[in-house]
């Protein structure tokens, strides 16, 4: 098998599992190119999508050509791979298992291959990497049989009918587990990765692993059918949730902005960020998708989990969290080559301690939602939420760095939007009884807010709101200001059109004007269009448009941060929740307003 394969497989080729805890990609060729161990924002064990030699693969391929088909368990998170060869036809069934009372204390990866007709011969290989250049994996031989030690990492390798291979101890290469598996019409076989972080190493009876895919299956079933949403795009909807679901990370109930670090986000390189952690902004809007769907547990521990981590790091607002709930300060680049060799490889993210000014609507949006569905807010979070909107009131007046991260200081017109919602809701919630505070000057901010907007950062020459006052350069996050009310009438139809016509490549978007230049279209802003233009009443457009959309996602419906026009292709971190958050908002916004339209009976 070749090492490089994971640099040449497109990242449009990977499906994604998962346990609450970890994430693994897993490609065509049932290669599984990204798994931390155990925990997603761990150093990854296993990380070929950034280095193809030294990064770390677990393959599981027929060694006969094949042609390969695959989908998810319905409802699930598991996914169900066919090979058929000119000799037979076998399904790998692979799981991230799940126990009987939640997510297990260890990462369990269970591969069951099931042959369905003739016989199929599969090569298996488990190769851990060096942890991005950090670690040197070995291989121990214990009296349980080999163990593989990479930094903190434990691994071991069990199965049924694996036939194993001694262990590889080659001076040359890194150290590797590799074997056999030849299916028959019925067989069942089944090859299980464990790992821990510096702890000891359960190895699990293969029969109870078998029995867990079963118990897995039925654990992510039985969650679904808590998912209520019963409108268009029903499945495509359902997958996202499913998607979004696999970035909880539920230790803690923080919500990852993806799966990965470090995958480029256009072919020029050096957008390379780590997407591990948790970001208010994505907070925000999942909080308005899980309520939707009544999926209150998940809605709870990731609000409950951001107010007490922004309390235990305030007073100051972060951009975003650790996923275990510190504040990440420091980013470091890692000597490998990265995805088809664009660097750099990096852990951290250089948005932290920059200014933002939208975080302040998106938190108190994230409370106004959670009271709006029918909770009570407890003494602390009142307390902060006003001194955040008494914030909001002072501090609109700064320059920012904007929703998009940006190096350049400026009055960015959708971050002095989001300080217009942040106040709005703060009022909203103090008229609710919820929390205390200045409510008369909130309400007198939000209009000298209102005004200053109108008069600086509407165009008549551009005929939208432009990116920042004095500049014909255009946003497509101003879109999201359609949804939070700030206008949904005329200026706000005539910026989507303005935007279409400076940023749009069919039914996607660049982020904002010049950004073609230097990287791809970004997958949540066409959804966002959609989301705008059904506010603004062009529902029939918004339909069509979210139909085309709907053609961005790969094979098992998922998407990346990224998408090239050209070919389709996928570029950035996957799976991306604010790309699935921006599809699940867009079809809950047509939903709400087409419900709105319909005559009563």
């Amino acid at each position: 098998m070749d090492p490089t394969h994971a640099a040449a497989d497109g990242l449009k080729t990977y499906a994604a599992i998962g346990d609450g805890r970890t994430v693994a990609l897993i490609g065509m060729r049932g290669q599984i190119d990204w798994m931390p161990v155990p925990d997603l924002g761990a150093l990854p064990a296993f990380a070929g999508l950034l280095d193809g030699r030294a990064g770390g693969t677990i393959e599981l391929e027929p060694v006969d050509d094949y042609t390969v088909r695959r989908q998810y368990v319905k409802g699930t998170n598991v996914l169900r791979t066919t090979f058929t060869t000119d000799r037979g036809r076998a399904t790998v069934t692979d799981a991230l298992v799940t126990g009987v009372a939640g997510r297990l204390p260890w990462a369990e990866l269970a591969r069951r291959v099931e042959g369905r007709s003739g016989t199929v011969e599969f090569a298996w290989r488990v190769a851990p990497g060096t942890m991005l250049g950090t670690a040197s994996p070995w291989i121990e031989d214990t009296q349980k049989g080999p163990v593989i030690r990479v930094g903190d990492a434990t691994i071991a390798v069990v199965g049924s009918g694996h036939a194993a291979d001694s262990p590889a101890h080659d001076a040359e290469a890194l150290p590797e587990l590799t074997g056999t598996i030849t299916t028959s019409s019925g067989s069942r076989h089944l090859l299980v990765v464990v790992g821990t972080h510096r702890e000891p190493v359960h190895l699990p009876d293969p029969a109870k692993v078998d029995e867990g895919i079963d118990r897995t299956i039925a654990n992510w079933r039985r969650w679904s059918k808590e998912f209520s949403f019963d409108g268009p795009w029903q499945e495509q909807v359902q997958r996202s949730a499913l998607a979004l679901k696999l970035l909880v990370y539920s230790p803690t109930g923080a919500i990852a902005a993806a799966a990965t670090t470090s995958l480029p986000e256009s072919p020029q390189g050096g957008k390379n960020w780590d997407y591990r952690f948790a970001w208010v902004r994505d907070l925000a809007y999942t909080a308005y998708a899980l309520v939707h769907f009544g999926l209150r547990e998940e809605t709870h521990a990731a609000i409950s989990w951001l107010l007490r981590t922004i309390r235990e790091h305030g007073p100051e607002l972060h951009i975003f969290y650790g996923l275990d709930g510190g504040a990440p300060a420091s980013i470091r680049e890692h000597d490998a080559p990265g995805w088809r060799g664009i660097g750099p490889v990096v852990t951290g993210n250089p948005a932290q301690g920059q200014l933002q000014l939208g975080i302040y609507g998106d938190l108190i949006g994230i409370c106004r939602t959670y009271v709006d569905a029918g909770n009570v807010l407890d003494i602390e979070t009142r307390r902060m939420l006003a001194e955040v909107a008494d914030r909001t009131c002072d501090l609109w007046r700064s320059e920012d760095a904007g929703m998009w991260e940006l190096a350049e200081l400026r009055h960015y017109t959708s971050s002095k939007m989001g300080c217009w919602q942040a106040l709005g809701d703060a009022i909203h919630l103090a008229e609710a009884g919820q929390i205390a505070g200045s409510p008369e000057r909130w309400r007198a901010e939000r209009a000298r807010l209102k005004s200053w907007i109108e008069e600086n950062c509407w165009s008549d020459d551009a005929g939208a709101y432009t990116m920042y006052p004095g500049s014909d350069a255009l946003d497509a996050s101003v879109l999201l200001h359609a949804t939070s009310g700030f206008d949904r009438g005329a200026r706000m139809s005539s910026t989507i059109d303005a935007l279409a016509a400076d940023l749009a490549v069919g039914p996607h978007l660049y982020r904002y004007t010049g950004a073609r230049d230097e990287e791809l279209t970004f997958a949540a802003c066409g959804f966002w269009r959609v989301t705008a233009l059904a506010c603004v009443g062009r529902i029939d457009e918004a339909i069509e448009l979210m139909d085309a959309l709907m053609e961005a996602t790969n094979d098992v419906g998922l998407l990346a941060e990224m998408i090239d026009t050209e070919d389709g292709a996928f570029w950035g971190n996957m799976p991306q929740a604010l790309s699935h958050l921006a599809l699940i908002n867009a079809a809950l916004t047509i939903d709400d307003v087409r419900r709105d339209d319909r005559p009563d009976t």
